[in-house]
């Protein structure tokens, strides 16, 4: 059944987008705008959806051009929904694991097989009572033998005071009181040691057995998935295909994760190359709550996640013509960096939005880059700290190896205060308040980070409100750690103050620029000792 969607209302006066849009960052089109309220609009339909879609789900859309020259979308979800990987209205998925005669369904229950069987050993009454029976009688066996170890000990001490008085006979009659109790020591040990192993042997009859399941269950999933992705044939604009393997044999984690090809953006590329259709944007949205550690907010965009569709858009892209990533893009080429204090030991630069602290994997400006040109005589790594690259603000510089050292020091004992200001999408009604929300990297979507009160590294923020502004908080922030992200998502996360900072693309909204910056720096000059303040305003603070 065609999935190409049109739209209910008129789109003439929307012009088509002059580039494919890049997945990990963008502004979604006019045009995907428009197709995801009608996907919206359609969801608010299924009734029996609610309770689902109310935990939260990412969809997508993507604009095309048929052969005919006919614009429409077509709208896919990640992963399943409703316990079904086809509905009606969304494009299927690239391969249907769902499917009820196919390869996968048939041994996946061949490995549910085993897993029952697995479970009915380790539930069986006798492998229960004979591992019982075993901890037993270890117990007993120690202390049968412990016992009669402390009579030997307790005689032996007695045969030693007898000696000096008895006989020659009485003395060889505790030699033999001696040899008979070490035989009985002996007689024990063996008797608990054929005993035990007796017990162990009945315990292994079940544990082999358990073990030869476990070894065929790894081996045969392991299998499984690695068929499973090679079924995972991606498409791109010129026509080649891949398979997952492939696409991910030389990444860092060399294997594809779970789920990789089963997310919105590859269905609806697969679907649209399988038509024929041209694809002309795209944009993935989230619908409901947001999950327990990530941070999703109710019909928000986001960009394709790095670590399950990076490898597989890199090659479906091929073809396209896509926008440039701005990441690589040297916005401030032409901007001169800004120098808010300097003397022969440090300075202290304001770096714009959009510069990079450090050099990335691309060839594009930098922070460092400028200051290892300005001062071509200064030893060490001159970076003292970093700034993302989206917030502007205070960035220090050290010009010698020694100075840098004691800047670090400081930073990592805390006593270096940085103060930060931003814009929050909300209304923040506490006027001054504490966060601690630990934080780790997400593995297949860095650099964005989750909460996580396990594995997390701890993260604590003050903040005071300065004012307010059309639904918009003006704050203050004072870290008192330096995670990565660590006021973007404190910032956004329901636990902490559930509004994000506006511009944010990664936790909120995207705007025209990321409204959080660093105005002020306090530390302690590593040469005079002097205790330095250095601030430079926002200049953003009544712009909204």
């Amino acid at each position: 059944m065609n999935k190409l969607h049109y739209f209910a209302d008129s789109i003439s006066l929307l012009s088509l987008p002059e580039k494919f849009t890049y997945p990990f960052h963008y502004t979604p089109h006019p045009l995907c705008v428009a197709a995801a309220g009608e996907v919206g609009r359609y969801l608010s339909t299924k009734g029996e959806w609610q309770g689902e879609l109310r935990k939260g789900k990412m969809f997508g859309v993507l604009i095309v051009r048929t052969g005919e020259g006919e614009v429409g979308y077509l709208a896919a979800f990640s992963g399943i929904l409703a316990g079904k990987n086809r509905h009606t209205y969304f494009v299927p998925p690239v391969y249907d694991v769902q499917e009820p005669d196919g390869f996968f369904r048939i041994e996946e229950e061949q490995i549910s097989g085993i897993n029952r069987r697995i479970e009915e050993l380790q539930a069986d009454v006798r492998y229960k009572d004979c591992k019982q029976r075993l901890a037993d009688e270890t117990i007993l066996a120690g202390q049968v033998l412990d016992d009669i170890r402390g009579r030997m000990k307790a005689a032996k001490v007695e045969r030693d005071r007898l000696r000096s008085t008895v006989t020659r006979v009485d003395s060889e009659q505790l030699i033999r009181e001696s040899q008979f109790q070490k035989a009985e020591l002996k007689r024990q040990k063996q008797y608990w040691k054929d005993h035990l192993a007796s017990l162990q042997a009945e315990v292994e009859v079940f544990e082999t057995e358990i073990e030869r399941l476990k070894a065929e269950r790894k081996t045969r999933s392991a299998a499984l998935q690695q068929w499973l992705f090679k079924q995972f044939r991606m498409l791109n604009a010129r026509g080649e295909e891949r398979d997952l393997c492939n696409l991910f044999k030389d990444t860092v984690q060399k294997t594809p994760p779970a789920g990789a090809g089963e997310c919105a953006a590859p269905k609806l590329l697969q679907y649209a190359y399988r038509n024929g259709w041209q694809p002309l944007a795209m944009a993935e949205f989230w619908w409901g709550d947001s999950p327990k550690n990530e941070i999703r907010r109710h019909g928000y965009y986001y960009p394709a996640c790095k670590g399950k569709c990076g490898p597989i858009l890199k090659h479906m892209l091929q073809g396209l013509h896509v926008e440039e990533n701005p990441l690589e893009t040297d916005m401030h080429r032409d901007t001169e960096l800004e120098i808010m204090y300097e003397d022969e030991w440090l300075s202290v630069v304001n770096k714009p939005a959009g510069m990079l602290s450090v050099p990335g994997k691309s060839d594009i400006d930098s922070v460092y880059g400028r200051v290892r040109r300005m001062y071509p005589e200064a030893t060490g790594p001159m970076i003292v700290h970093r700034l993302d690259m989206a917030t502007s603000g205070l960035i220090l510089i050290a010009k010698t190896k020694e100075v840098h050292q004691n800047l670090q020091a400081q930073f990592k004992n805390r006593t270096v205060c940085k103060r930060y200001v931003a814009w929050l999408d909300g209304i923040v009604e506490k006027k001054e308040g504490h966060i601690e929300l630990p934080l780790r990297p997400d593995p297949e979507d860095r650099p964005r980070q989750v909460v996580d009160a396990v594995h997390g590294k701890p993260a604590v923020t003050d903040y005071t409100v300065l004012h307010y502004d059309s639904g918009r908080t003006f704050i203050s922030f004072i870290p008192k750690t330096g995670r990565t992200h660590q006021l973007r998502v404190h910032s956004a996360h329901p636990l902490g103050l559930n509004a994000p900072i506006v511009g944010d693309e990664l936790y909120g909204r995207k705007a025209d620029r990321l409204y959080l910056h660093a105005e002020y720096l306090g530390f302690i000059h590593p040469v005079s000792g002097v205790y330095m303040e250095i601030e430079k305003e926002s200049g953003f603070d009544d712009l909204l």
